[in-house]
């Protein structure tokens, strides 16, 4: 499959580095409005188209990978559509729901594919959360907690622009959120959010969600102004707790050993003296290592090869990629809101 990458800033030439080791696909070149942009990649060897016509015009592409500012995605998905080329379109594929409502019609009646690059879906960490909650060590799960945090604020020019598509929601929180949508087997009934704008701009440069689904409360935290990094996932479970600490996975999970005769043990806690938040005693719980790692970095490029080719159905579906984008929404609007079924 011949693919031309549209937009060689860092998203795209860091997909073009990633694909010279996926043998089912071949980038042919790119196009960039930024003639040193569009310069680098003829020096890293791509053909350097000179205009967007001239990629759709191409017999040569099959489909294009479009890693441009938020905002211009829908144009270049419709012409990659009228085209007959596939569409391979950087998160988050549109601003809102019917943006991309008119981005998968614009697909159908072109007859190609379009699919959206939400790979976090492949993140070690969140495999491990899998594996995790799959042992049922934790047994009934009760509660979900995932963060993102870092210290130098929203990145980039064009990512501080509401127009643009900017802010932290629609970064981040496109994976956050569609991981979280991955662990629920029923739909969103009451969510609550607290967007932060204290750096200024117009999008928000944090944000608090908590969803409610089943039963269980989903959470999830980014933030671009904290020196100080929380746990990446916290699972809570009936019978245990498990804590994944950061991107290298390093962790364990604690359980509930049942059937001693072990009493809480009292912990002088501030000025005061607490049992009910004192530690378990060692003889009542039992620890555990986290799972083993687990990496398949290639495989939402490999599933798009094969989808084009016809021999595979896409992993990231256009439901699941509205559905994320109706929970973002919903949750921009700040507060609480029930009686959902997202």
């Amino acid at each position: 499959m011949n693919i031309v990458i549209i937009g060689y800033g860092g998203m795209g030439a860091y997909h073009a580095d990633r694909l010279k080791k996926i043998k089912d696909i071949d980038v042919i070149g790119a196009y960039d409005i930024d003639p040193a942009r569009a310069a680098l990649a003829e020096k890293d060897g791509y053909v350097a188209y000179k205009s967007a016509d001239a990629v759709f015009a191409d017999k040569a592409v099959d489909a294009v990978l479009i890693a441009t500012p938020n905002d211009v995605h829908p144009e270049y998905v419709e012409r990659a559509a009228k085209a007959g080329k596939a569409a391979l379109c950087e998160k988050p594929a549109a601003v809102d729901t019917a943006t991309f409502d008119k981005m998968v019609e614009n697909a159908r009646k072109g007859g190609t594919l379009l699919e959206v690059h939400q790979n976090r879906r492949w993140d070690s960490d969140f495999l491990m959360v899998q594996d995790i909650l799959a042992s049922g060590l934790l047994g009934k799960l009760e509660r979900v907690e995932s963060y993102v945090m870092g210290a130098n604020g929203i990145p980039g020019g064009w990512r501080k622009i509401k127009a643009h598509g900017g802010g932290m929601m629609l970064d981040w929180g496109v994976h956050l959120i569609d991981q979280l949508c991955i662990l629920m087997d029923a739909p969103i009934d009451r969510l609550y959010c607290a967007p932060s704008y204290k750096q200024g701009f117009d999008v928000d440069d944090a944000f608090t969600l908590e969803m409610f689904s089943g039963g269980v409360s989903y959470n999830c935290r980014v933030d671009t102004n904290s020196f100080v990094s929380l746990p990446r996932w916290m699972l809570y479970g009936s019978d245990g707790t498990a804590i994944i600490e950061d991107w290298d996975c390093h962790g364990k999970i604690v359980t509930a050993v049942y059937g001693t005769d072990a009493q809480p043990v009292g912990i002088q806690a501030g000025n005061g003296f607490t049992k009910t938040m004192a530690y378990r005693p060692h003889e009542s719980v039992k620890e555990y290592p986290l799972p083993a790692r687990r990496f398949d970095n290639d495989a939402f490029y490999r599933n798009f090869a094969l989808t084009v080719a016809g021999k595979a159905q896409p992993h990231v579906k256009n439901d699941e990629v509205r559905r994320v984008l109706a929970i973002m929404e919903t949750a921009l609007r700040g507060g609480e809101h029930k009686n959902l079924s997202l």
